[in-house]
């Protein structure tokens, strides 16, 4: 995959999502339109650091391909993180960002469609899910059954809850955990959630995208259960 140049980028709205979460609606003026796949994500070059490689940040499109050239990002505020801490307290509305991309392949194609798929994240990690989901919904992409457990510690740090909810899409079944708070909905981590959906070992095609602790657990709990490296993706970012 060819590298993207580095384009600027104009933040053109912010929305608070959560407590220490924020939209960010980021427009490409010099293209019209702003091509990319569901998974993929974008790198900011931010004036953070003189080190290049200090300076960058990537973050999964959260939006999905809708023929214009604006993206949604969804970023979390991390204590102590140079980018995050300057994305929050130094960018508003009319900010211009130097970012590239779209970047990876954390995405999916007609093999991955013709199993059952199951999305497994934690925090911001919703964001790519987000974007395919909406993209299956919207292009009536024939697709199995499609899991998105959704991990985090609290009702107020759920992310796109009610939209996720509502999502009138064939087979999908949203599933969301909380770790620290007991509710109406699923408690505890997502561990045993697609152990009980992988009870007949059924070919499934994994997707892990959220907080590494969470990724590494879920690698080694899929391949005690029988399946195969190869069923599972995660992003890398770079």
């Amino acid at each position: 995959m060819a590298i993207q140049p580095w384009r600027k980028g104009k933040v053109i709205r912010i929305e608070n999502e959560t407590y220490n979460t924020r939209r960010f609606f980021i427009e490409i003026p010099e293209l019209e339109k702003f091509d990319f796949e569901p998974g993929q994500f974008i790198t900011f070059d931010l004036p953070i650091h003189e080190k290049p490689n200090k300076r960058w940040r990537s973050y999964s499109i959260a939006s999905w391909p809708d023929g214009t050239n604006v993206i949604e990002l969804v970023i979390v505020l991390l204590e102590g993180g140079f980018g995050t801490t300057y994305l929050f307290t130094k960018v508003d509305v009319g900010s211009e960002l130097i970012l590239r991309g779209p970047q990876g392949v954390f995405t999916l194609n007609n093999e991955v469609l013709q199993k059952d798929i199951i999305f497994i994240c934690t925090g911001t990690g919703v964001a790519p899910f987000r974007s395919m989901t909406h993209h299956i919904k919207n292009h009536s992409i024939p697709h199995k059954k499609i899991y998105l457990i959704y991990g985090t510690r609290t009702q107020k740090d759920l992310l796109y809850y009610q939209e996720l909810k509502n999502l009138e899409l064939e087979n999908f079944q949203y599933i969301p955990t909380l770790s620290r708070e007991q509710w109406d909905g699923r408690s505890g981590y997502v561990h045993p959630i697609y152990e009980e959906l992988c009870a007949s070992r059924q070919p499934v095609v994994f997707f892990l995208c959220g907080w590494k602790n969470m990724i590494d657990e879920a690698k080694k709990r899929i391949q005690d259960m029988g399946y195969d490296r190869k069923a599972i993706r995660q992003e890398l970012y770079g």
